[in-house]
Order: structure tokens, then sequence, then C-alpha cells
């Protein structure tokens, strides 16, 4: 097959030419639009899912519907060494932005952009560092009295409350898409579960979407006991077959190529229906076919290649970011994970290395916070990337 003409996308985040499999969140996403731009009260929303099943691909989706009815976005993506003053001040000014020209009253446009200027300049204390002082590049001079304390919560509070106004007089919402959500540090969890309730019980046109690990709600849940409530937890799995099939099937066919039974059987069997996977081998696939339609032999032939680069790209960059003894947690994890189905006792994992659980807290902790592993529920351990058990009992050895 001709290599230029290849369809498939396994890049990080990269939109797959057919989005299968999403249709239900695309229409529940559409429902809260337009239920929170008639007034209705909505919850906000957060995806939960592994690495490479297409969380941040449907962010993006979902932020292109927002766009499509002419609202206000904005996107970041969160870091656990970072506060979310920033880069979230950033994000509502481009929300702001897209609005300015349909609002009737610039001096309002003005006030509230002062508003948001005093947040994004408000240190945490008096003795921030010169590098965490950032000018927003907003002309209006900064408020005070409002979204200024220097409180995360208090401030974002107030920030978003005023941010939603502003979309209200347009006749339209703001959406906030966050990245990543699990990192966020914690006070700024609860000060962002503190502004959702908040935007929630005024019924203002506000809505934050999310995107993290299974292990979020979790982490919502220690923020704030309401926050089980508060949000929309939508679990973002593997493709089942027929959409898997459908990934792969659409563009070959608008390329003129087809691919037969015992193929499209041999790409499911091998990448069990994830995204990322089904990109992947359908790239290699596709650029070792010598002929259409693409055959089982084309897959079987491409198949040590599809994995070679995965072993690389998707595993072997994230095994290099461990530590000596986290790695030695993570073999052990593996180890035991074939007998588990993924999920492991962190007990089992100390009787496997002959030490005391306590030992192993740093390592798992750090493996936790590194976003390789998740805790399942109290006293187990899990991969955050699929097959990554697969790929560490047949390559990892050090």
């Amino acid at each position: 097959m001709d290599p230029v003409r290849n369809p498939y996308a396994p890049g990080a985040g990269q939109r797959p030419p057919e989005l299968a499999g999403r249709d239900r969140e695309l229409q529940q996403f559409d429902v809260v639009l337009e239920r929170i731009a008639r007034g209705r009260p909505e919850r906000s929303l957060v995806l939960t899912g592994l690495r490479g099943v297409g969380k941040t691909v449907l962010l993006n989706a979902l932020r292109s519907q927002a766009i499509g009815r002419m609202w206000g976005t904005g996107k970041i993506e969160a870091r656990p060494d970072q506060s979310l003053r920033r880069p979230l001040a950033s994000a509502l000014h481009m929300a702001v932005r897209e609005l300015t020209p349909r609002h009737r009253d610039p001096d309002r446009v003005d006030g509230f952009l002062g508003v948001l200027k005093a947040f994004a300049l408000r240190s945490a204390g008096d003795d921030a560092k010169l590098r965490d002082r950032w000018q927003p590049g907003i002309d209006a001079p900064a408020a005070t009295g409002r979204a200024d304390t220097g409180d995360i919560e208090v401030d974002l509070v107030e920030l978003l409350v005023d941010a939603a106004g502003v979309a209200r007089d347009v006749g339209v919402g703001i959406a906030l898409f966050v990245d990543e959500m699990q990192d966020i540090p914690a006070p700024d969890v609860s000060a962002l579960c503190a502004a959702c309730h908040e935007l929630s019980q005024q019924g203002l046109p506000l809505v934050v979407v999310g995107a993290g690990l299974p292990h979020l709600p979790a982490v919502l849940s220690a923020s704030k006991s309401y926050s089980e409530r508060l949000f929309r937890y939508v679990r973002i799995d593997r493709l089942d077959r027929e959409a898997a099939d459908r990934a792969l099937v659409a563009p070959a066919e608008d390329e003129g190529v087809a691919y037969d039974a015992a193929a499209l059987d041999a790409l499911y069997a091998a990448t069990e229906g994830y995204p990322y996977f089904v990109q992947a081998y359908g790239k290699v696939t596709w650029d070792n076919a010598p002929t259409d339609p693409i055959g089982a032999d084309d897959v079987r032939m491409a198949a040590p290649e599809a994995e070679a680069e995965l072993a690389v790209g998707f595993f072997g960059s994230r095994y290099e970011r461990a530590t000596p003894a986290e790695r030695e947690y993570l073999r052990a994890m593996a180890a035991l994970s074939d007998h588990t189905h993924g999920v492991v006792p962190t007990s089992d994992v100390a009787t496997y290395l002959g030490r005391k659980p306590s030992s192993l807290s740093p390592a798992r902790d750090s493996l936790i916070k590194k976003g390789l592993v998740y805790s399942a529920e109290r006293g187990t351990i899990a991969f955050t990337v699929p097959h990554f058990g697969i790929y560490l009992r047949k390559h990892a050895t050090v």
C-alpha cells in the first residue's frame, strides 16, 4: 500500500480518521450543552480511563461541539507541580475572547478581564518567586476586591461565577476542558469542586469537562464529599469489536482499500480494541501490505514491527522514567498480574519481593505520581497502561 495514503494516526491525542465507538458520549454532551444553554440544571463531566483509550481525543471532540454552538472554550493540561491559577487564567482568557465580539457592553467585558488579571497575578503568598509572577497579556487594569484574596478556593469561585455571567449575557456558555485532571494539586482540586458546586447551585452556564486516569473519581471524592454528586462520571474503555473494525475499515474504504475478515480477526486479537493500538497496528499493517485487500498474513508480517514501535514509544519510554526501586515494583506487578487480570493486591507484591509492605510504599506512591500505576481500590494496584504487564514480562529485565 502507498504509505503516503496511509490513513491511520497513532499519535498522542491525535484524532483518528474515524472516531469510532464514542457516539453515545458525543450525543450526551450535546444534551448537556443544550440544557445549560436553556438554564436547565446539569453537572460537569469527568472522563476516566487507562492510557491509550482516547480520552484526550474525545475531550477535543467535545470541545469542538462546544465551539460549534458558539460557546467560549479553553483547555489546559494539569501538572502535579503547577497551580491551576496560571493555566486556568489563560484558558479562561481564551474563552472570553471568543465571546467578546458578540457582547454588547465592552465595559462589562473589560471589568471581567480586570478580575481575571487580578486572579492571574495574585500569588499564594507575598514571598512568591519572581518566576511565578505572570503577565497575562490583558490590557485592562487589575481589579481589586474580587478573585484576588490569594485563597485559590475563594478566588476561583468568584472568577468562574463572573465568567459565567459574561457568557450568559451573550446567550451561550463557557466550557473549560482539563486533561490529566488527576494531576491537579490537592488544594486546587478542592477549589475547582467548590467552584463547580457554586455554578451548579446558581444555574450558571459554565461547565468543566475533565479527563484523567481511573482513580480520578477517588481524587475528587477525597477533596470534597459532594463531588460524587457534582460530576457525571463517564468511563472510557476499549472499543468493542464492531467499533474497532469500523475504526480500521472506514478510513481504508475512503482510500479504496478493504480488509478481509481474517485480517480483522487478527487485528482485534492483537489490539483487544484499545484505540491507540488499533491505530498503531493499522498504520504498520497498511505500510507492509503489498496488495488489496489486506489479509491475515499481512497482519502477521506487520505485528513484530508494530510491537517493536510500541515497545519503544508507548511502553519503553514510560519504563525508563522509573527508578531501579520502582522498576522492581513494576516487574513484580507484571509477574503477578498475569494471574489477576491486571489488578494486584499490594500485599502480594510485598510477599513476591520478600519485603514488608511499608518498605515499598515510597516506590508505589512515586509510581502513582508518575502516572504509571493507580490504586484501583484500597489495598490494590494496577497499571495505567494497557498491556504494560505483557511488555514487562517480555522485555524488562533490569
